[in-house]
């Protein structure tokens, strides 16, 4: 049995870490967009949760995921 642990970087990235906070800031407008009953805001906030998405994926694709080209790995 071996005891050697492979980490699979949960994330631990520009990109994963740019996407969430994009997307918990969408997140939070949006809840108390929905609890004022501003519609057109929970919308909006449902767009911006899209483009966290897209920023991260983006973001991913040009090296800055984990592993990727422009991420210096942390020594653990």
């Amino acid at each position: 049995m071996s005891t050697e642990h492979v980490d699979p970087g949960h994330g631990h990235s520009p990109a994963a870490w740019t996407a969430v906070v994009i997307m918990l800031l969408a997140f939070t407008i949006g809840t108390v967009a929905f609890f004022l009953d501003v519609q057109w805001l929970v919308w909006a906030s449902v767009v911006l949760l899209v483009v966290g998405l897209v920023v991260g994926w983006a973001l991913a694709r040009a090296g800055y995921g984990v592993d990727g080209d422009k991420v210096a790995p942390k020594a653990h």
